[in-house]
Order: C-alpha cells, then sequence, then structure tokens
C-alpha cells in the first residue's frame, strides 16, 4: 500500500488528515520521497534538449513536492507535538536531508543547466517573475557550493550533515530542558501574584500531574511571576532555570554544540571564498555586509542604554524604598518595573489583562485583515493534530484564499516561543494551490469556563504571528520559489511587525478589548494609559535584544575556532552591558542561531525591518486613516502578497518611494531624546 503521507490528500482544501498519520510512516516516507526527488532530478539531468526555463527550472519546482509535503508535515508535528519517536527520526532524517539538498546543489550537470538559463535570461522572452526565479536558482545553486571541486564538495556535504545534525541536538536539548523544570508551589509562595498567574500555576500543576501550584519555564508562566511574585529567592530561582536552559551539563549540554557549530559555519564561508560566515549569509540581505549590521545595532544601542540607565536608577529606588539593600539584579527588574509603571503611569498589568482575552484579539485580528485586504474567515472543522488547534477558511468576495489553522496553547511536547509556519505554500505555474498557515504560540491553557487571558505584549505576538500568516496567506505569484515569506531575512519581519501596529488602533480595542467578565470596552481612561505606557520600559527590553543580536554578529565574524561563552562575556564588556539585565538569549539557549542557521547573522533583522515597520505604518498615518483602502491596496500589491518576485529594497521603495533612517525606530521605541 501507498504511504498515506505520500498521498495526495482528498480531505476538505487538501489539508492533512492528521488521525491517519501513525509516526511509523515518517521514515519510510522520507526514504520514498527523496528517492522520488531524486530521480525526477536526474531526468532534468539527462534531458538532451537545449536547456530552457521550462525543461529546467519549473521541471525543478515540480521535482521534490512530495518531499516538501511530507518535511512540511513533519517537521511542524516535530514543533508543535513532539515525542521521543519523532525526535528520534528527526535525529536521523536531518542530516539526510541536508546531504541530499547538496548532492542535487552540486550537481554539476543542473549547475550548467542554471547557469545557461541565467546567462540568456534577458533575451529568452521570460517574463519578469521568471527573470527573478531564474537570478535566484543561480545565486542558490553558487551559494551551495556547485562551483567547487569534487574534493571541496565533498567536505561542503559533509559539513551541511553535521550542522543538520547539531541544529536538531540543540533544539531538543533545549525543549528537554525547558519541559523537565518545574517546582512545585504552596499557597504561601504565591504572595504578589494576581489570580491569572495562580490560575495559569494550578493548571500547569494538574497537566504535570502535581499539587498545588506549579512555576514552569513556559513564558506564559515565567515572565509573569517574575513580574509580580514578591518572592525574591524564588524569582531568583525561576530566572537562573531559564537563563541556564543549554548550560546545566550532562546529555542537554549545548555550550559544545554551539562551538562545534560556528566553527562548521566558518569552514563552510572560508570553502565558498568568504572572509567569514557573517560575510557570506549577509551578501543577499538587504543589509549586504556586517559593518552594516553593526551600525544601525550601534545606533540604536547607545539612546537604549541611556534609558535603561535612567529607569535602573528609578527602580533601585523603588527597590531600596522595598527595603532592599543589594544592588539591582535581573531577576529584579520586571518585578520593579511594573512597580514603576503602577508609580509613574498608574497602571496595573491586573486591571489590563481582562481586557486581552485570546478569542477576542483573534477576532480582532481577522476583523483588521478584513478591514485591509478583504479576508473573511470561517471556522471549519478539521482533522488536526492536537484537540486545542483550530482552523479557518480565509476567502474574499466568496472565493477560497486559504486555510488558517491557529494553535496557541503552551504544553509540554512543544517547544517554546511563537512563529509561523505552513503546511502548503501558494504556486500557480500547475493550477493554483492555494497556502495553508500556521500561527503557533505558547500561552498558558485556561482552566475549564475560562477566558485565556493575554497581557498587552501577548496580544502585539498574536498580531505579528498573524502578519507572517497574512503574508502566506496572500501570496500571489506563480512560482513556489518565491512565493509567501521567500524574502531576504531582514525583510521577512516586516509585514508581522508592520501589522502589530492596528493593535494599537483605538477603533480595534474599543471593539475588541472588551472586559471577561462584564463585557464592557476599555475605559478611555485606562486605553490612554496603557498607550502612554507602551514605550516605558523600551531601555531595557531594547538592550536585551541589542545585545543578543551583537552577540550572534560577532560569533560570525570570526574565522578561527572560538568558545562562544568567552566572545559572548567579551561583547557584554566591551558593551559595558548593565548588570540588572540579561541577554534575551544566552548562547546555549539562542535558537534562533543555533537550531538551524535560518538567523544565524541575522538576529539583527527583527531592528532592520522594524526600521521599516514604523515608517510603512507612518503612511496610513498621512493618509489619515489606519484603514485608508488604497494605501492598503498598495500595501497588499508591494508587501503582502509580493513574496520575493522583486529584491526587497524594490518592493518597499514601491510601496513607501524611499527607504527610511534610523531615526523612525528611535521615535517608535520612545529612545529619541532630541
Amino acid at each position: 500500500m501507498t504511504n498515506t503521507l505520500l498521498n495526495t490528500w482528498d480531505a476538505p482544501y487538501g489539508v492533512p488528515q492528521f488521525s491517519m498519520i501513525n509516526d511509523n510512516d515518517f521514515e519510510e516516507a522520507f526514504m520514498q520521497a527523496m528517492a522520488n526527488a531524486e530521480t525526477n532530478f536526474i531526468k532534468i539531468t539527462n534531458n538532451l534538449e537545449l536547456p530552457t526555463f521550462k525543461n529546467t527550472i519549473e521541471e525543478m519546482e515540480r521535482s521534490d513536492r512530495e518531499l516538501d509535503q511530507v518535511s512540511s508535515i513533519f517537521f511542524n508535528l516535530v514543533g508543535t507535538d513532539s515525542n521521543p519517536k519523532r525526535n528520534s527520526i528527526q535525529t536521523k532524517i536531518s542530516p539526510m536531508l541536508a546531504a541530499f539538498n547538496s548532492k542535487i546543489l552540486t550537481n554539476n550537470k543542473l549547475w550548467e543547466r542554471v547557469s545557461s538559463i541565467y546567462e540568456h535570461r534577458l533575451n529568452s522572452g521570460l517574463s519578469m517573475e521568471q527573470i527573478r526565479v531564474s537570478e535566484l536558482y543561480y545565486e542558490m545553486f553558487k551559494r551551495a557550493g556547485a562551483v567547487l571541486s569534487e574534493t571541496k564538495k565533498k567536505r561542503y556535504t559533509a559539513i551541511m550533515q553535521n550542522l543538520a545534525e547539531l541544529g536538531t541536538r540543540f533544539s531538543q536539548n533545549l525543549l528537554s530542558d525547558e519541559s523537565s523544570w518545574s517546582l512545585s508551589l504552596d499557597e504561601s509562595e504565591l504572595e504578589g501574584l494576581p489570580e491569572f498567574v495562580i490560575n495559569s500555576m494550578s493548571q500547569a500543576a494538574l497537566d504535570r500531574e502535581l499539587k498545588g501550584y506549579a512555576l514552569t519555564l513556559s513564558r506564559s508562566i515565567l515572565e509573569p511571576f517574575l513580574q509580580f511574585s514578591s518572592n525574591q529567592k524564588l524569582r531568583k530561582v525561576a530566572y537562573l532555570a531559564w537563563s541556564k536552559r543549554g548550560m546545566n551539563g550532562g546529555d542537554t549540554d549545548n555550550i559544545n554544540i554551539a562551538k562545534r557549530t560556528l566553527s562548521l559555519r566558518s569552514e563552510r564561508a572560508s570553502i565558498l571564498g568568504y572572509n567569514s560566515f557573517a560575510d557570506f549569509k549577509l551578501e543577499n540581505q538587504m543589509a549586504k555586509n556586517p559593518k552594516r549590521v553593526r551600525d544601525l545595532l550601534m545606533a540604536v544601542w547607545e539612546p537604549a542604554k541611556r534609558k535603561a540607565s535612567v529607569d535602573s536608577e528609578n527602580l533601585q529606588k523603588l527597590m531600596i524604598k522595598d527595603g532592599g539593600t543589594q544592588a539591582l539584579q535581573a531577576w529584579d527588574w520586571r518585578y520593579y518595573a511594573e512597580k514603576y509603571k503602577q508609580t509613574e503611569y498608574s497602571l496595573d498589568e491586573t486591571e489590563i489583562k481582562p481586557y486581552f482575552q485570546l478569542d477576542k484579539m483573534i477576532e480582532a485580528s481577522f476583523y483588521c485583515a478584513n478591514k485591509l485586504f478583504n479576508l473573511d474567515f470561517k471556522p471549519i472543522k478539521l482533522d488536526l493534530y492536537h484537540p486545542d488547534v483550530k482552523a479557518w477558511e480565509v476567502s474574499r468576495f466568496g472565493n477560497h484564499v486559504a486555510i488558517f489553522i491557529g494553535d496557541y496553547y503552551a504544553r509540554s511536547s512543544k517547544r517554546s516561543g511563537a512563529w509561523c509556519s505552513s503546511l502548503r505554500g501558494q504556486s500557480k505555474f500547475d493550477g493554483l494551490e492555494h497556502p495553508i498557515a500556521i500561527n503557533v504560540c505558547n500561552f498558558t491553557k485556561p482552566k475549564l469556563n475560562q477566558s485565556c487571558l493575554l497581557s498587552f505584549q501577548d496580544a502585539a505576538t498574536l498580531f505579528h504571528e498573524f502578519g507572517h500568516a497574512l503574508h502566506v496567506m496572500l501570496s500571489d505569484v506563480t512560482y513556489p520559489f518565491i512565493s509567501c515569506t521567500s524574502v531576504s531575512r531582514d525583510f521577512v519581519e516586516l509585514p508581522s511587525q508592520l501589522f502589530e501596529h492596528w493593535l494599537e488602533v483605538p477603533e480595534v480595542l474599543n471593539m475588541f478589548a472588551l472586559h471577561s467578565e462584564t463585557g464592557k470596552p476599555m475605559p478611555p481612561s485606562l486605553l490612554n494609559k496603557l498607550l502612554k505606557a507602551r514605550n516605558a520600559d523600551q531601555g531595557f527590553s531594547t538592550v536585551e535584544y541589542i545585545s543578543s543580536a551583537l552577540v550572534d554578529l560577532t560569533f560570525h565574524e570570526q574565522i578561527n575556532e572560538i568558545d562562544p561563552i568567552e566572545v559572548q562575556e567579551r561583547v557584554l564588556k566591551e558593551l559595558d552591558m548593565p548588570e540588572a539585565i540579561g541577554m534575551r538569549h544566552a548562547t546555549p539557549n539562542f535558537s534562533h542561531i543555533f537550531s538551524g542557521d535560518g538567523y544565524s547573522s541575522g538576529y539583527y533583522s527583527y531592528m532592520w525591518s522594524e526600521v521599516m515597520d514604523s515608517d510603512a505604518f507612518m503612511a496610513f498615518i498621512e493618509a489619515g486613516d489606519p484603514f485608508d483602502l488604497k494605501t492598503a491596496k498598495l500595501l497588499h500589491d508591494c508587501i503582502y502578497s509580493a513574496g520575493g518576485s522583486s529584491p526587497a529594497e524594490d518592493l518597499y521603495i514601491r510601496f513607501r518611494g524611499a527607504l527610511p533612517g534610523v531615526n523612525a525606530i528611535l521615535e517608535q521605541r520612545g529612545l529619541n531624546t532630541e
């Protein structure tokens, strides 16, 4: 019988039927899909006709669709609902996939065909999109080692296999450390915690079959605990457990994995002829080179540190007033920052949180998508991978556009953080394929008959990930290679960070920020205080982010084998990092850059995109309406639907007329003191 994972899904909307999937089928499915893909690629190389876009590029677009299908299902499950069997398969399959990709991308005959198409792209009657795809295929082969000698190709393939294996181990170790740590507390240890935190910890204890209340390393529990618990000793225990993930020794320690990863990346770049991995990685991004990245980060660093220094003094005063005699520590910052907001802005998180119900915030994101892009969302029932996961059909003027899947609650089998992925991308060249987008978050699941309440930052995260989902769902290109989020890394965060702005639109808050008990909208006085205080702790958040981004960049500028912990400490010392602020991601738990190389040398990209997102939303402000239809149409056509059909700079300039400067981000974060 045909492996069910290889079948064309005939379920509604072509969504995989997860109840039919058996973990034991994955390994066989991967092997068969790779074999079938290799056969398809061999047919292309053996084609005696002169290479054309149609008989080479288009055939390559078709060749590994089966493998894409299996991979998308499997890696979505590994991230959202891992188990020992899936982890074991991932450990085995990841290096095999890396080797397979290297084998294809270093195939001499394929490279010759791609090169020929590239060289004749401007006089072959190709469309603008086909020219763009030809250029990107050429770039991909070249950067993957197609021009190397056979000896170097073998070494390059071995490096890619090793990196895939190391990235898998890093992410599995991190998940193990996160899911295995918990602390049982009794009622006497809950002092200062509001009801929503206590309820979350009670539910976490039930989920882990523990008595009382469980303090876990889920962000949706850990951060509010640090924010509200008056027990400094417990705050310290929790903070250190979080910051030391991946560096506790034993089988789950990530320090040597990080060291080996950096060494292999440096060698990879050297083989390809680059001065460093950062030079290699940034070459085809908007930033182009490490210097431009460092210039941006340092332009924001000093104003952020000044703001953090002033905040630190204010928090220290509150701590002394509280009877504290020691210097402010990292586990104290959030607690006293909350007190400061209550004092300075008369703003209490416990007063805000009942207005941000998960279901209402999902509705709010749909409302904004409808007002901007005429999208409608209808809840549907599908055979999905977990009972908590929901689905909606997305349509426009009655026509099917996409499927949107939301997986919002934390569980021990899910990696931490929030992200967007897809089960299928969008394309048109073999008939219209509609995308299937997935948003994954880690909000604490409420008790039965209670609402899931979000912080304002949680709600912003939901909007952020939905912005990514819109980038997937609105894609309108011909070829899969440039569809959806297939754009440069320092551009991919623009659609997501931009969409966060609509959460702050008063019209949206008045309609959807409704109290969980009374159903009444947030009072104007509270709304004003919330918006006024949104930059209250930007010094802290900017410092913890930029320090991580600069450590990432410095790691990948090195050309010799390094001790990553030593480099991390050196960078922080040179920055004169405030003692009471930790990096957002310490090296052993920096999954953005070590669980794969997606954000390696690229953690800066959130800030690079933020320079644009603040300027992009200004287009709506200038139009006098956050839902201005003309501006929204331009945004749709130039950014959300365009995929990678043009260079990122060109797409943005088409929308806004010019690229913005760094002052936009300083003003947005409240760091511009001039």
